[in-house]
C-alpha cells in the first residue's frame, strides 16, 4: 500500500511496530485457544469466551491428542477425563472407530491414564450410523466371515462401553442414527443437546439393530414393566405394553425430533439431563463424567436373568404385523423384517419368563442381522439409500 502511495491505517502501523504480523493467532494457554492483538497493551491477549463454552478443537490445542487414527481420536480434556472424538465422513462408524473405542476402554491401553470418558465431537451431527458402503461391498463379494467378524467387533465395542470400569458419558446431538444410537444406549450416562434426532433406523435399509440396540431396548422395556409391577410374569400386561412400544419404535424406525422426545421413546433415562446450548455440551458432559466418578461409579454386571417376553408376546406382535399387512400399511418384505425384530426382542420361541442372558440376545441379533444381509431386497435397500439418501420400501 505504501508503494502505491496509499494511506495505511494507524492501527496497522502499531501492529507492525510491535513486531507482530497478524491480528489473531493460536495459543494453547488461552481457554478459547485463540489470542487477539490488543492495541492498548501492544501485545496479544486471550479471546474471552463465556464460562462453559468449549470445543474439542480448543481442548486439542491446550491438552493435545493422545491417540488418533483415520476415523477417531482420543483427546485429553484435563482432570483425568478423556474424550473419544469421531471425525470420519458424516461420522459413519467403521472399523477404525470400533478399534479405537475398544482399545481405549481395554485395560493396559492409553486409556488407562484417564478416570472417565466422554464420547462426542465438534461436527454438525454426532453419527449417521455404521458405514453401509463397506458392509455392502462385503455382502456383494459374499465375504460372510467378514460380515460376521464386523458385527462381533461392533458388539464387542458397545459391550466395552457398557461394562467399562470407568464411567463413559455420551453427548449426542443432531443426527444420531443407527450405530450412533447404539453407542449412546450403552453409555453409563447421556448428556445430549436439546436438538437431537435419535433413532434405530436399520429397518430402513432392510436390517435390524445388530450391535446391542435390540438388547438395550428390551432391557429398558423389562425395567419399565418391573417398575409398574415388581416381580410380574414375563407375559404380563405391563410387559406386553412395554415390549410393544419398543417393537414399534424399532420396526417403524421412529426418530425422535428432540432430546425430550428421545426420552419418551426410551432412548434417554430419567437421570440423563439435557444441554440447551450446543457450545456447552462438552463442558456439561465432562462435568457429568466427573460427577459419576466422585459418586463412586461401579459398572453394571452382564445380566443372565432377563425374563424373556417369549412366545405369547411374540404371537401378539406377529398378529399386529399381520394386521398392518392386511391394511396395506407395510410391504410383504417389511413383514419379514418386523418378524425378525419381534423374534429377537422376545428371545425367540421360548416360554415366557425364561431367564436369558445379554449375550443370548446379542447372538440372536447377530444371526438375524446376518440372515437379512443375504436377502436381495435388503441389498437393494442399502444400494438405494447410498445412492439417494432416501429409503426404499420394496
Amino acid at each position: 500500500m505504501k508503494k502505491e502511495n496509499r494511506t495505511v491505517a494507524a492501527n496497522v502501523e502499531k501492529l507492525l511496530a510491535a513486531g507482530k504480523k497478524t491480528w489473531y493467532g493460536d495459543d494453547a494457554k488461552a481457554a478459547s485457544g485463540r489470542v487477539y492483538f490488543d492495541l492498548g497493551a501492544k501485545d496479544y491477549k486471550p479471546v474471552e469466551v463465556p464460562a462453559g463454552v468449549w470445543s474439542i478443537e480448543g481442548a486439542k490445542k491446550s491438552k493435545g491428542e493422545v491417540k488418533k487414527n483415520s476415523g477417531a481420536s482420543l483427546v485429553d480434556l484435563g482432570d483425568g477425563v478423556g474424550c473419544i472424538e469421531f471425525h470420519s465422513k458424516m461420522n459413519t462408524i467403521g472399523s477404525d472407530i470400533v478399534q479405537l473405542i475398544s482399545q481405549t476402554l481395554r485395560p493396559g491401553e492409553p486409556g488407562d491414564n484417564f478416570d472417565a470418558f466422554v464420547i462426542t465431537n465438534d461436527a454438525g451431527n454426532f453419527s449417521v450410523g455404521a458405514n453401509l458402503m463397506l458392509l455392502l461391498m462385503s455382502i456383494q463379494e459374499e465375504e460372510w466371515d467378514d460380515v460376521d467378524l464386523a458385527i462381533r467387533q461392533f458388539q464387542g465395542m458397545t459391550q466395552a462401553i457398557k461394562f467399562s470400569p470407568k464411567p463413559v458419558v455420551a453427548a449426542p446431538f443432531g443426527l444420531t442414527l443407527g450405530g450412533g444410537t447404539e453407542i449412546s444406549l450403552h453409555a453409563a450416562g447421556l448428556q445430549p443437546h436439546a436438538e437431537l434426532y435419535m433413532g434405530l433406523v436399520e429397518v430402513g435399509v432392510g436390517l435390524l439393530p445388530g450391535a446391542g440396540g435390540c438388547k438395550e431396548m428390551l432391557l429398558r422395556a423389562v425395567e419399565s414393566a418391573e417398575s409398574i409391577r415388581p416381580g410380574g410374569r414375563g407375559e404380563s400386561v405391563e410387559m406386553m405394553e412395554a415390549v410393544k412400544k419398543v417393537f414399534e419404535t424399532i420396526a417403524t424406525a421412529k426418530v425422535a425430533t428432540s432430546a425430550h422426545e428421545a426420552r419418551g421413546l426410551g432412548f434417554l433415562r430419567e437421570a440423563d439431563s439435557i444441554t440447551m446450548n450446543r457450545e456447552r455440551v462438552l463442558t456439561d458432559a465432562k462435568a457429568r463424567a466427573l460427577e459419576m466418578l466422585r459418586g463412586g461409579y461401579e459398572p453394571p454386571l452382564p445380566r443372565t436373568d432377563i425374563p424373556a417376553p417369549g412366545e405369547n408376546i411374540l404371537a401378539a406382535l406377529k398378529m399386529g404385523v399381520h394386521l398392518m399387512r392386511q391394511g396395506e400399511y407395510i410391504t410383504e418384505y417389511e413383514v419379514k423384517l418386523a418378524t425378525k425384530i419381534a423374534e429377537v426382542l422376545c428371545g425367540g420361541n421360548v416360554t415366557s419368563s425364561t431367564p436369558v442372558s445379554e449375550q443370548y440376545i446379542l447372538d440372536l441379533e447377530r444371526e438375524g442381522f446376518k440372515s437379512l444381509c443375504g436377502e436381495k431386497k435388503t441389498q437393494e435397500r442399502i444400494q438405494f439409500t447410498l445412492k439417494t439418501g432416501k429409503t426404499l420400501r420394496n
